[in-house]
């Protein structure tokens, strides 16, 4: 199952997938388990940069400044992912950001399948379940969370081993949402939705 996908993250200016840009991106094609190739680049925006946004993803705006132009970036994501399988942590953030950059720059959406390793953490396990949080379980190193090269990386590892624990292969197209805050605005065609809730260890007693 894991023989053709590739793990791609964005790091962006905001939430809005409509509005908003992505900064950098990060992809790693896996072929019979062994990543191939993988891309990785700041992209260009004339967005301003919030603070919050700085201080979540560690890029500043001058970091931009002569940095790849976004049709540029996202021809050669479409290119290295080709029919493969996507995988991603939060996938229906970075999927949602795929479909609109795709549907702006080339008139066009993807048809891939995908899997989220957020929906399979939520599933399997109690909270928390960030990127680093589930690497730290499996005791995956992850360094510079929050960086697109290393979250793709931490979460093929991730997905690598809650594939050895269990098969994943159930999960391909089924992707989680917590109940309380409703369904994405914008999904794949063929996603297979369903809301969920956090489960919680239980507190000691006495």
């Amino acid at each position: 199952m894991l023989n053709n996908l590739t793990v791609f993250d964005f790091e962006t200016t905001g939430l809005d997938p409509v509005n908003d840009r992505v900064i950098e991106m990060a992809a790693v094609r896996v072929v019979d388990g062994e990543i191939v190739t993988g891309f990785h680049s700041l992209i260009r925006t004339d967005i301003e940069l919030t603070p919050k946004i700085t201080e979540i993803t560690g890029i500043y705006p001058e970091m931009l400044q002569g940095a790849m132009e976004e049709d540029l970036a996202f021809r050669i994501l479409r290119n290295i992912m080709g029919d493969s399988l996507l995988v991603a942590h939060n996938a229906a953030f970075d999927l949602q950001f795929l479909h609109y950059a795709l549907q702006r720059l080339a008139g066009k959406t993807f048809t891939n399948p995908f899997i989220d390793t957020l929906t399979l953490s939520r599933d399997r396990h109690t909270y928390p379940h960030k990127l680093t949080d589930m690497c730290g379980r499996y005791g995956i190193e992850l360094e510079g969370a929050h960086r697109a090269l290393n979250d793709v990386e931490g979460c093929w590892k991730l997905l690598e081993a809650m594939h050895n624990e269990e098969p994943v292969d159930s999960y391909i197209n089924r992707l989680g949402y917590l109940s309380k805050y409703g369904p994405p605005d914008w999904a794949p065609a063929h996603a297979e939705l369903f809301g969920t809730s956090n489960r919680y260890e239980p507190r000691n007693v006495g």
